[in-house]
């Protein structure tokens, strides 16, 4: 008979509630038991605890009826489960499971004759769960060639008799179990789980996680190495997987990080199962019974040797938070220890509490059910002092939610809790209450339920705990979002494995269509699916499908089209907690009063709004003018080149091309818009500047900019494209000869705009745009092609201005600039 230390394993409910998964088990327990000695837990199967629960329920109210008949379905799970996998003894398995609840039909009998269901008397009901379960397992192990028998957990097990939640006397508990193990080698013993009992054997229930609990015992008790819990998730995750779709299973932690885990209520751990195992120093693995090669999540004293990665980010909800705080401070007041015991005196659980500095004020997370209770607990501690108006009356908050940072690693390294706060303010989540144990295992902080999902997709991501998941929905698909979307499609795979950023494109809209998938669109053919939806949305009708791209992962609303009235979609953006990147000058151009309320909206939910490529294409014009005003330089003078359109065909003019020919050219290279009368009209350029002078703080409007059209507006009002570029024949002539003067005078033609902020206040024009002669060696005289350029003159850079230079033009230039803006939001809530 082998010497080799004990295994346990212990199944849940899911694991053994239909035959598929219970024919898993018996496998499982089969290859197991061969390589060496094996005792095994096992719950009720499937939904049969709650059952029991309405069964109880039912005969105490009355229903007698209605309890048998809950009955009938529980021998019916128990009777179909164990015919599927021994359809031989089909008929004596069923007479075990009617055997097994003869009594507890007794039992419902003798509530509903009493109308009343004592604590013990819904221990006894809730018992017959894991017995039908862990005797109909041994008998299918044993048929199955794999020799099994049922051991009742009641007579090893030793409790208190506080029913509901016993007390185990793990002294007395070990030596039965020790007594008991050496008759268990040659049969695997099949515990039921969550049951034992009084030193009287009166039936009791270990609470929560009861099962588990059974399972550390036992092997706390025989000298087990290792507890494997088998169940339906792949181990412990990262996050929430309903919270945060790219949480993944961690797969190494310590002990210690494991119990601050259970302390914070993560739904697979326990305190009271942690303990035993710590004390034993034996294992604790969580694996998937449908996945068995998967290794799942190993919980021992060592943990992971990754120094650098946190373990995972857990949340509790449906939590109040409570605030007291002394008006008059004394040493003899014992704020804190009052408040607590008050809350203790009221069987309140206290999640978390924190204490200023000076004692003087303390704010305690309780489950919200018990806020009445809790609250009436401290105003009766406190009845006095708050007579007498030394205690503030009592603030309270609900729901929210405790939001815990879990790290072996954590106390070792600098700036965790600056990172963990850090992201969470970027985002606009108030931080309630914070604390931070003697450890530093762990961090904890208490935020509004409504901002629960995005606090936890947040901090995932910050710690970098898996692939930063940037959800997009693009606005128009013309030539910049096309091209936008090519360079997703080409770059999605190195982002996501040289830099963590996982780009998904969720949503795209033209003016008159729309399509959402929040698991992500297929990028292939995107374009061609959008155009056979059917025409409907507005503007307005877009902003249901903002309600649901806020519950996603960074979501930013990207809008590469030229529309007016889009300001009202941002402001509902941002009020929602989504970022925009706009490749769309007009929302920039509003009267001043409306551009400033649209970005102080951004400022106000704490989300980014980046509009690079609204002055140059690519080029980080905006950002270089930024950093100039905040390190406290004055610009003097702005000149620029802000048309790549109109550029490339001052260059063609240069170069001998007739101005019809040159329009006609840009245009069919994507230079221009479709309608070039817009380049050329010059308002575009004037745009540009605006949104330019407005960033040095200039209240300016459009209608303030000096502005000479670089092709007079087209005397033909309505005339079509191909009219007007037709008719640009007729000004061949006149183009060639103006720019024979500029060469007989040593400049070249080229479209500026000039911005001087020293003509605020006299009446002349600040902004000034039009056709300009510019002289060799001046830095727009040698542009090619489409290049774009704007100069800075300012205090420290007077003698050489500071240039700026290059392409400014082009849907591919302008979409890599529209997707650098994107990143940039994505790095900065990861902290790089």
């Amino acid at each position: 008979m082998s010497s080799a230390p004990f295994q346990v394993m212990k199944f849940g409910g899911s694991s053994v509630g239909s035959p598929p998964r219970l024919r898993q088990v018996i496998e499982l327990i089969g290859t197991h038991a061969k390589q060496g000695p094996l005792a095994v837990v096992v719950s009720a199967m499937g939904d049969t605890t709650d059952w029991l629960i309405e069964a109880a329920g039912l005969a105490t109210r009355g229903d007698l009826e209605g309890a048998l008949t809950v009955v009938a379905r529980i021998a019916h799970l128990a009777k179909t489960n164990a015919a599927a996998l021994d359809p031989a003894r089909s008929t004596v398995l069923a007479e075990r499971v009617e055997t097994l609840l003869t009594p507890l039909r007794q039992l419902l009998q003798g509530l509903f004759l009493t109308r009343e269901c004592s604590a013990a008397s819904r221990d006894r009901v809730l018992s017959f769960g894991e017995l039908v379960s862990a005797t109909l397992l041994a008998e299918l192990l044993t048929a199955s060639g794999t020799g099994a028998t049922f051991r009742d957990a009641r007579q090893l097990l030793v409790t208190d008799d506080r029913f509901g939640a016993a007390r185990v006397d793990v002294a007395l508990t070990r030596e039965r179990l020790q007594a008991a193990v050496a008759g268990w080698r040659a049969s695997v013993p099949v515990l039921p789980g969550f049951i034992a009992a009084t030193p009287d054997g009166r039936t009791t229930t270990l609470g929560r996680n009861g099962s588990d609990y059974t399972a550390a015992l036992v092997a706390q008790g025989i000298g087990a190495t290792e507890v494997t819990v088998w169940t339906d998730v792949l181990g412990l995750h990262t996050a929430d997987p309903d919270l945060v779709s790219d949480a993944y299973p961690v797969a190494h932690l310590t002990h210690g990080e494991g119990l601050e885990l259970a302390a914070v209520g993560v739904r697979m751990l326990h305190p009271r199962t942690m303990i035993p195992l710590i004390e034993a120093g034996i294992s604790l693995r969580i694996r998937n019974t449908m996945h068995p090669d998967h290794p799942g999540t190993l919980i021992d004293a060592i943990g992971s040797r990754d120094g650098q990665r946190p373990t995972c980010i857990a949340t509790r909800e449906e939590l109040a938070l409570l605030g007291i705080e002394v008006r008059k401070l004394s040493d003899q007041f014992q704020l804190g220890e009052r408040v607590l015991a008050a809350l203790r005196e009221a069987s309140v659980t206290v999640w978390l509490s924190t204490q200023s500095a000076n004692g003087q004020s303390i704010a305690v997370v309780v489950p919200r059910p018990d806020l009445l209770r809790a609250r009436g607990a401290l105003e009766n501690a406190l009845a006095q002092e708050l007579a007498r108006h030394e205690v503030e009356p009592l603030a309270l908050r609900e729901p929210v939610t405790l939001l815990t940072l879990v790290a072996e690693a954590m106390g070792q390294g600098a700036n965790v809790a600056g990172r963990f706060f850090g992201a969470l303010g970027a985002v606009g989540v108030n931080v309630r209450a914070s604390a931070q144990g003697a450890s530093s295992r762990s961090i904890s902080c208490v935020v509004d339920a409504a901002d629960t999902a995005i606090a936890v997709r947040t901090t995932h991501a910050a710690f970098n705990l898996a692939h930063q998941q940037v959800s997009l929905f693009l606005l128009g698909r013309g030539t910049v979002g096309g091209q936008l979307l090519a360079q997703v499609r080409a770059q999605q795979a190195l982002l996501q494995d040289k830099h963590g950023i996982a780009l998904r494109v969720v949503g795209l809209a033209d003016s008159r269509r729309a399509l959402f998938d929040a698991a992500g669109l297929p990028l292939d053919g995107l374009e061609e699916r959008l155009a056979r939806v059917e025409p409907g949305p507005e503007p307005r009708a877009l902003v249901p499908l903002l309600d649901e791209l806020r519950r996603l992962p960074v979501p930013i609303l990207v809008d590469c089209t030229a529309a007016s009235g889009i300001e009202t979609l941002y402001t509902e953006a941002f009020r929602r907690g989504i970022h925009v990147v706009g490749a769309n000058k007009k929302p920039l151009a509003l009267p001043w009063e409306e551009r400033e309320a649209l970005l102080a909206e951004a400022r106000r939910h704490h989300v980014a709004y980046h509009y690079e490529t609204t002055v140059a294409s690519s080029l980080p014009v905006i950002d270089t003018l930024a950093n100039l005003v905040r390190t406290g330089d004055t610009v003097r003078l702005i000149t620029a080149s802000l048309s790549g359109s109109v550029g490339f065909i001052c260059n063609e003019l240069t170069a001998g091309v007739p101005l019809s020919v040159a329009v006609r050219t840009a245009r069919e290279r994507g230079f221009t818009e479709p309608d070039p009368r817009e380049d050329l009209s010059g308002t575009d350029v004037a745009r540009k500047a605006l949104i330019l002078a407005r960033e040095l703080g200039l209240p300016l409007a459009l209608s303030d900019v000096a502005l000479e059209p670089f092709v007079p507006e087209d005397p033909r009002p309505g005339a079509s494209v191909d009219t007007f570029l037709h008719g640009l024949k007729a000004l061949d002539a006149a183009y060639a000869e103006r720019v024979a003067r500029c060469r007989s005078a040593g400049t070249v033609l080229r479209y500026l705009a000039r911005i001087d902020p020293s003509k605020v206040g006299t009446g002349s024009p600040v902004i000034r745009v039009g056709p300009a002669p510019v002289e060799a060696g001046q830095p727009g005289a040698d542009l090619r092609g489409s290049e774009s350029f704007v100069s800075f003159t300012t205090t420290r850079h007077s003698d050489f201005p500071l240039v700026v230079r290059g392409a400014g033009a082009g849907g591919a230039v302008t979409a890599s600039g529209v997707l650098a803006d994107i990143l940039r939001i994505s790095q900065a809530l990861r902290g790089r």
